[in-house]
């Protein structure tokens, strides 16, 4: 089985090429409201890299959201057109899944903009409570009980930033990843927030 996961989500332009639980080739590039202009370039070495073609790949696993409006929408546009033109399934996962990859308890969050953040508490790939977005105080609050890892934006939180592979994080995540049964009607996934933590 080969599998091509993407995620455009956040900051980072994330590409694996996965075949029976291997990495054969991946891209991890920081490149902030670049990776529509990215993705097709380093697609094209990544399958280069592992001696792919496009006719090759079995199945898609993108992230879709939570995160940029436009970012997660760059990702999930070419995994439906490539699905829906090759007839194979789609899958997805949540981006704050795949920043806490199967780590024990880890608190994950990203960036939202306004003393913002998505965030969640994620324990072996599955979710401990509802993905939210809320204030950054909020979070101090949420975490400050149980000071458990935090990956992600951890500078928000004046906290050192953790190198993490989201590539191996995608490979680790695939049976975790929810099969969409009709490609056509997925949407990337927005969180609204919580009236009581809107900035005012």
């Amino acid at each position: 089985m080969k599998t091509l996961c993407m995620d455009s989500a956040h900051k980072h332009l994330v590409i694996a090429l996965i075949e029976n639980g291997q990495i054969k080739a991946a891209c991890e590039k920081e490149c902030w409201k670049r990776q529509s202009e990215t993705l097709f370039p380093e697609l094209m070495n990544c399958f280069q890299s592992a001696g792919w073609s496009v006719d090759d790949i079995d199945e898609v696993v993108i992230s879709d959201g939570p995160g940029s409006y436009t970012g997660v929408r760059i990702a999930m546009s070419v995994a439906k057109v490539l699905c829906s033109t090759k007839n194979i399934p789609l899958s997805c996962i949540s981006t704050l899944q795949l920043y806490a990859g199967l780590s024990e308890h880890t608190y994950v969050l990203l960036d939202a903009r306004s003393k913002r953040a998505y965030f969640a508490h994620y324990h072996l790939g599955k979710p401990i409570g509802d993905e939210i977005v809320t204030t950054l105080d909020e979070i101090v609050n949420r975490i400050s009980a149980k000071p458990y890892r935090v990956v992600g934006d951890a500078d928000l939180l004046q906290r050192e930033k953790e190198n993490i592979s989201l590539a191996e994080n995608f490979c680790a995540l695939l049976p975790y990843a929810r099969k969409i049964d009709n490609i056509h009607s997925l949407t990337p996934r927005y969180l609204k927030d919580n009236d009581a933590y809107k900035v005012k």
